[in-house]
């Protein structure tokens, strides 16, 4: 098989984790990446702590669409010169709007995966233009065809995003947020600045509530940007530990008791771990309901109603054997999307 030239465009921080291997796979083939992305605190960070070299380009919009849109344009027009320079034969991204734009503009093949379609502002613009798509069985293509996607260019793997994340390398001799010989309760918060999500109206009356009702145990809020972070510390920094994301998520939930998420990527992980795992997230999602109907992670959205859930479960031992059976069954999606890629 002829040595390819492959652009990965990185604009999330759950892609850092879900690259890693897919990187090291390519590498080992002796295959030449070069990884982008652009100015994000959570990303550098993560990148850093993975040891993964990153061509930066452009910045994070920001809450605004029209910060969005700008940066969007002037991360574009920064990426063409560097892609052009590189010459990749193929490009490959988690439906990044700017690498779909370049690839289709200079007429390089895109292989795109996606987890997450009703994710419609990013889908109404990726998806008509990528060449391959990777995507979860329990989705149904027509989640995806709908935006313009050819099915027949759609390839489904038998597993969930964060079966790749959950089995990363993980520093545990790394410092960890908590600060009492307690239980440990985490929340990570959601994206109130995507284009896809407005603020949630239960993240600080959960908060609230927690605090209320398990003070004496840790409490750990996960929060995403500078401003959320500030905002969190103002409203509950005396009886929480509201912080960025400057650890490892897995080595953070080999040591939670009670994981209340916001149906990302981390929820996933905590119910794929067996970690006691509640949901918050007011729009379900396809991966959320599989796993509720799977009876690894439970959704609710009443703030006593999860604080009442919470309580039972720290009073309870995790039964982990329902996830790890789950976990099991499922295939490496890596080496479907690296399959994907060469056989172009």
């Amino acid at each position: 098989m002829p040595h390819l030239k492959i652009w990965i465009d990185i604009v999330a921080p759950k892609e850092v984790p879900f690259c890693e291997p897919l990187i090291q796979m390519l590498k080992k083939k002796r295959h030449r990446v070069l990884c982008t992305s652009r100015r994000f605190d959570e990303i550098t960070g993560l990148a850093r702590m993975r040891g993964m070299k990153l061509v930066l380009a452009g910045r994070y919009g920001g809450a605004s669409l029209q910060s969005k849109l700008e940066a969007n344009i002037e991360r574009q027009k920064k990426l063409v010169p560097i892609i052009t320079r590189f010459g990749p034969d193929v490009a490959v991204s988690h439906c990044s709007v700017d690498a779909s734009r370049i690839a289709y503009g200079l007429g390089i093949r895109h292989v795109a995966f996606s987890n997450a379609p009703w994710i419609s502002a990013v889908m109404r613009l990726t998806m008509p233009l990528v060449s391959t798509l990777l995507i979860p069985r329990m989705i149904p293509k027509s989640a995806y065809t709908r935006y313009g996607v050819d099915p027949r260019n759609i390839i489904q793997y038998n597993a969930m995003d964060a079966i790749v994340t959950m089995r990363r390398r993980i520093d545990r001799s790394a410092p960890l947020p908590f600060k009492k010989p307690a239980r440990n309760i985490v929340m990570r918060v959601e994206e109130e600045q995507s284009s896809y999500r407005q603020r949630s109206k239960f993240t600080r009356p959960i908060i609230r509530q927690l605090v209320k009702d398990h003070g004496g145990h840790n409490i750990v809020v996960l929060a995403r940007y500078r401003e959320q972070i500030a905002d969190l510390r103002r409203l509950f920094g005396r009886h929480a530990v509201v912080t960025g994301m400057a650890y490892d998520g897995m080595h953070i939930l080999e040591n939670t008791d009670v994981f209340i998420g916001s149906g990302g990527t981390m929820t996933e992980e905590a119910a794929l771990t067996g970690v006691p795992t509640i949901s918050y997230n007011d729009v379900p999602n396809a991966v959320i309901e599989y796993l509720v109907k799977k009876r690894v992670a439970t959704r609710m959205t009443d703030p006593r109603k999860i604080s009442g859930m919470v309580g039972r479960m720290l009073r309870r031992d995790p039964d982990k054997r329902r996830a790890e059976r789950l976990a099991s069954s499922m295939e490496d999606p890596i080496v479907k999307i690296a399959r994907a890629i060469e056989s172009g």
